[in-house]
């Protein structure tokens, strides 16, 4: 049923909640999962000299995160991808997940009130409304 599965990454607990999901369904599924984390670039005045040291070490930061969610999930046998990629959480997950040719994504969601959610969105409701993946939302 499923082939390839995206699991995004924010290094949070709830994204731990989501790996579990995540990893059970690529062992259901003998699935490849591509664990992805996201450098998240602001596009605010000041952003064309980026300090390249420093988004290197936010790079490096989330790979670590993304590498310790593999080691408390993935059971032997599990093929498993981890990458890093910079930009805008929502377009960076539904391209991947295109890339890749993902049968599903698993994420994370906070259950939080409407108000905020109008305010500030969710990255979860942006990539399920943006992508013909399916997505398998995990409310914390």
């Amino acid at each position: 049923m499923y082939d390839t599965i995206v699991l995004p990454t924010d290094g949070s607990e709830a994204t731990s909640d989501a790996a579990a999901h995540a990893f059970s369904h690529a062992e259901q599924y003998d699935a490849t999962i591509h664990v992805l984390s996201i450098v998240e670039l602001s596009s605010g005045p000041g952003t064309a000299g980026r300090n390249e040291e420093k988004l290197d070490r936010r790079r490096r930061e989330r790979l670590a995160a993304a590498e310790r969610l593999v080691e408390e999930h993935a059971s032997e046998g599990v093929d498993v991808t981890t990458v890093v990629e910079f930009g805008s959480p929502a377009r960076v997950i539904t391209e991947y997940m295109t890339r890749v040719g993902a049968d599903l994504a698993v994420m994370s969601t906070r259950a939080r009130g409407a108000t905020k959610r109008f305010i500030f969105g969710s990255i979860t409701e942006q990539v399920i409304q943006a992508s013909d993946t399916p997505v398998l939302a995990v409310q914390r």
